[in-house]
């Protein structure tokens, strides 16, 4: 639970905490800490969240929030990983922080890669469905990880590793786009036919 609780930390750390937090409020489960529970944390939670759903959908925005989330989204997968270990021993508890931390990274560099290459062509539609189905998938992984956490972690191991395929191929596209964009900058300009030159 606390590999795929940290693979959708990386994507979308905020809601995370609000499907953990309602599914402990709504059925109380066991596994999940009671402080994701608390009012303030679902308060705090859905406002970052609906700050993200729309700055996620915004060319050029959404790679900006990704950066400023670097440190953030990691470290909410270790903390989620700690949590998640409950009364456990202080080695448990280190294992699951580094886990939730160390996935929520590599996913979160996986999404940050992959915005940066969709943004080569700044249009939103794409911004727009990629962020949806972010969603989705962060919904259904971790609302399955709930019921069902070696499937869960099964299935966000898969999606880890195909995002880090995907990522190989996006940093192809951003290296192009970025030596383009530098060779037009360098690129000397001509005067126009018939101008006069001035001595």
């Amino acid at each position: 639970m606390a590999f795929s609780s940290g693979w959708a930390s990386g994507i979308n750390s905020y809601l995370v905490v609000l499907v953990l937090g309602i599914a402990d409020r709504v059925s109380g489960f066991e596994q999940i800490p009671d402080v994701l529970g608390r009012w303030e944390v679902l308060g705090a939670a859905a406002f970052l969240y609906s700050m993200e759903f729309i700055a996620d959908k915004i060319p050029y925005i959404d790679s900006t929030w990704d950066a400023i989330s670097t440190a953030i989204r990691p470290t909410v997968g270790a903390v989620i990983g700690v949590l998640l270990a409950g009364d456990a021993n202080s080695l448990d508890q280190a294992v699951n922080g580094v886990v939730g931390g160390g996935t929520a990274l590599a996913s979160h560099t996986v999404k940050a890669g992959t915005r940066l290459a969709i943004n080569t062509s700044p249009e939103p539609v794409t911004n727009i469905g990629v962020s949806v189905l972010e969603d989705f998938a962060v919904l259904g992984v971790v609302w399955f990880a709930i019921e069902h956490p070696e499937i869960a972690a099964a299935i966000a191991g898969t999606l880890l590793a195909l995002g880090m395929i995907l990522l190989y191929f996006a940093a192809k596209v951003i290296r192009k786009g970025w030596r383009k964009w530098k060779g037009r900058e360098r690129r000397p300009r001509t005067p126009s036919v018939g101008a006069t030159p001035y001595h």
